[in-house]
């Protein structure tokens, strides 16, 4: 695990609308807003500028499912995990000294409310506002060993996540080629004290802190600088993206989430005016946790620092349209191509995301 990352992997991506919609080689609303190709993906956040004076709302929901577990790049079963994975807080008989309760699959939907305006032709201010919905199942075995099950459980979380402030400064711009710099500050609106009931290995129902993966903010500020390039030639639209999340303080619960780097890129095509298609790479990189929070020390693996964080190479394939020329709905749908994850994670299946925007 990297606390400060310094290794920068390029990789192609593609995919559909983010909040935003990319400058078209005019800068009026309309004129941007009159071809599909001329947006991003949907995926991609903060990818375009505007022009002086205009707005832009947006809202996109995001679902994730999560299902079994990894260990690096390779399955593990519930078994292994239950008598081999070591337990951190081991402390028998009251906490065995291997991880009994074990993460079965995990649901996560976002939604996330945005707002863009240009004061200056070269600077776009954005805010966005995001509501998070966790469900997760896990299985707890009984006792301290052996690999008889108790039984399973669920666990929730829901409300305000982490909200973010943001400026886009546009470094280039011409009638094919546009570049901008991005700027933001990620601000800690959610809770980190979310609690659950949960099983544990002594048959006991009994009320916890959920593990960090369940927690709605990080706790944190965060800074986020990158740069955003956009390309045009007729039919055919291409970008990247590289996007640096540094965490500024330690929380009130004495820990950090890891850095993030995120590069990605994409190419999209114009089926008309108003339908175009997208392909999109995306890759990242995840620090773990530094420091632990000494409410969350159950025998489970999400409840372990050093099981966050790892590398994800993923595809993603979009849909945008274009309606009534300053309306555009999007679709995006990803799936990983590799995952290498620090200790043992629950393993991602897929994510869709669906946005709406309305610019003027």
């Amino acid at each position: 695990m990297f606390r400060r990352t310094s290794l920068a992997i390029a990789v192609i991506s593609s995919g559909l609308v983010s909040f935003s919609s990319v400058a078209d080689t005019s800068h009026s609303t309309s004129q941007k807003a009159t071809r599909a190709i001329t947006h991003a993906p949907i995926g991609v956040m903060g990818d375009h500028t505007h022009s002086k004076g205009e707005f832009m709302l947006s809202y996109r929901m995001m679902s994730m499912e999560m299902s079994g577990n990894i260990q690096g790049s390779d399955s593990i079963s519930n078994d292994s995990i239950a008598t081999t994975v070591a337990n951190p807080y081991a402390n028998p008989p009251m906490s065995p000294p291997t991880v009994r309760v074990v993460p079965q699959d995990m649901s996560t939907q976002m939604h996330m409310f945005g707002f863009m305006y240009a004061p200056t032709d070269d600077i776009t201010l954005m805010a966005m506002i995001n509501y998070l919905d966790k469900d997760m199942t896990l299985t707890t075995y009984q006792g301290g060993m052996g690999t008889n099950v108790l039984g399973n459980f669920d666990t929730a979380s829901s409300g305000l996540a982490d909200s973010k402030l943001a400026m886009l400064y546009r470094l280039f711009d011409s009638s094919n080629h546009k570049l901008h710099a991005n700027i933001g500050w990620i601000i800690p609106t959610g809770s980190e004290e979310e609690t659950a009931e949960v099983l544990t290995p002594m048959n006991m129902r009994m009320t916890m802190r959920l593990p960090y993966g369940m927690q709605l903010s990080s706790g944190s500020h965060q800074g986020e600088l990158g740069l955003t390039y956009n390309g045009f030639a007729h039919n055919i639209s291409w970008g990247a993206q590289a996007l640096y999340t540094s965490t500024l303080n330690e929380n009130d619960q004495d820990y950090e989430v890891g850095d993030k780097l995120q590069l990605t890129a994409w190419s999209a095509y114009a089926v008309s005016d108003s339908l175009s298609t997208s392909a999109r790479l995306k890759y990242t990189h995840t620090g773990d946790i530094s420091g632990a929070d000494m409410m969350i020390m159950a025998p489970v693996t999400t409840a372990n620092p050093a099981n966050y964080g790892g590398d994800m190479l993923e595809l993603a394939i979009g849909v945008n349209t274009v309606v009534a020329g300053q309306h555009r709905l999007a679709f995006e749908y990803q799936i990983p191509l590799s995952q290498d994850a620090n200790g043992v994670q629950m393993e991602m299946d897929s994510m869709w995301t669906v946005g709406y925007q309305v610019a003027f």
